[in-house]
């Protein structure tokens, strides 16, 4: 790497972003080292990015750009290539430009001077304007085509969240910061091999596993993409389907590494995406991961984390509090029940434990008192047994 440049401007300029001083300073940096590359820390305008890359005579990547490399080399399932290759085709399309634009008006100029008339030059079309029109009508097809297999991959995860709630199965959606150690503790909780990786986005397509908690109450956990800072619009668009696993989960498990210096900014940002997905105000469960990097774990302020427990996924620490955590998150949302079930119907006792919260059991002479929480869809399943329910 030759260096870094920052620059502070009330507002990027529309040229350069910038700026002209800057962007000269930067061709000077450019012909003293020789670099080839240049890569900014955020999305530039088409007209940006061609103006520095014809001043420069060097590559220029933005935040966005660079994030979608970082994606496609990451894409391992068909779902996920479509999505990468839908939000790298739009961000595409406005920067595709007509390398022999020149070439293309001088021709245009020179057959409508031969027509000596101004109807001589309605229509006329350079090859260059040609072959790029030709470029913008692919690609747009190709995004149609994207967008329809993508709405396909929807339907089918809507599907399937149908058949999840028909089983009455919580679903907890893991989400966080890009390398937060989602998928570590992912894997631990449910006892899976997902990829897991010290890197960025190591994880692209969302994987359900199974978990069961302490209390033997049966869950589903789905891993998601990471967040970033100034996630791009496009990249959410595009990853629509993968990101309603969140928006349709039943509590939302946030994963902080709090070993890192910014734990608090990045947390503000998972906030502020969840937010644009109407989500933030999700039942929430936090893990405080990485405890075990902390110099003096028992430091940590919980109170800036909603249900907040420290973790070390690594470590495997504070795994059983967090999930019993999960549990009293979840038994918040369900209906409170007390019923009498008699013991040739002890399927209904076990469905209590797989699915619901257990606060209480006694075993009596005819049967099983249990005092506890159930989801809403079960209810009818217990009716004919209530002693006492309220919501």
């Amino acid at each position: 790497m030759v260096g870094t440049m920052i620059q502070r401007l009330p507002h990027p300029d529309h040229l350069t972003y910038v700026g002209k001083g800057r962007a000269q300073e930067l061709a000077e940096i450019e012909k003293l080292s020789g670099f080839d590359l240049l890569i900014c820390d955020d999305e530039l305008t088409p007209t940006q990015q061609r103006s520095l890359e014809k001043l420069l005579d060097a590559r220029v990547v933005d935040r966005t750009a660079l994030i979608l490399d970082i994606f496609a080399q990451h894409a391992i399932t068909r779902e996920g290539q479509l999505q990468v290759e839908l939000a790298m085709l739009e961000y595409r399309l406005p920067r595709l430009t007509d390398h022999n634009h020149d070439f293309s008006r001088q021709a245009g100029g020179s057959r409508s001077a031969g027509a000596g008339s101004v109807g001589g030059a309605i229509g006329v079309r350079g090859p260059g304007e040609t072959k790029l029109e030709v470029d913008r009508r692919r690609i747009r097809g190709r995004i149609a085509e994207l967008k329809r297999e993508i709405e396909d991959v929807r339907r089918q995860r809507a599907l399937y969240r149908q058949q999840r709630a028909a089983q009455a199965i919580p679903v907890i959606a893991v989400v966080g910061y890009t390398n937060a150690g989602k998928s570590t503790l992912f894997n631990v909780l449910t006892s899976s091999h997902v990829q897991a990786e010290n890197k960025l986005f190591a994880t692209l397509d969302p994987v359900t596993r199974h978990m069961v908690l302490p209390s033997n109450q049966e869950v589903l956990v789905t891993d998601t993409v990471g967040f970033i800072q100034k996630l791009p619009t496009k990249l959410i668009a595009a990853f629509r389907a993968t990101l309603e696993e969140v928006v349709e989960a039943d509590i939302l498990l946030e994963v902080v590494d709090v070993s890192h210096e910014n734990a608090i900014e990045q947390s503000e940002t998972v906030n502020e995406i969840l937010a644009e997905l109407a989500a933030a105000d999700k039942p929430r469960v936090t893990a405080l991961n990485k405890v075990d990097l902390l110099e003096e774990p028992d430091m940590l302020d919980t109170s800036l984390y909603p249900n907040a427990v420290p973790t070390s996924a690594f470590k495997q620490t504070g795994l059983e509090v967090l999930q019993e955590k999960i549990a009293e998150v979840l038994a918040v949302n369900m209906d409170k029940v007390n019923v009498h079930i008699p013991f040739h119907n002890g399927d209904l006792v076990e469905l209590f434990h797989r699915r619901g919260h257990v606060d209480r059991e006694e075993h009596e002479v005819d049967g099983v008192r249990i005092a506890g929480r159930i989801p809403h869809s079960l209810r009818g399943y217990y009716a004919p047994f209530v002693m006492v329910a309220s919501h």
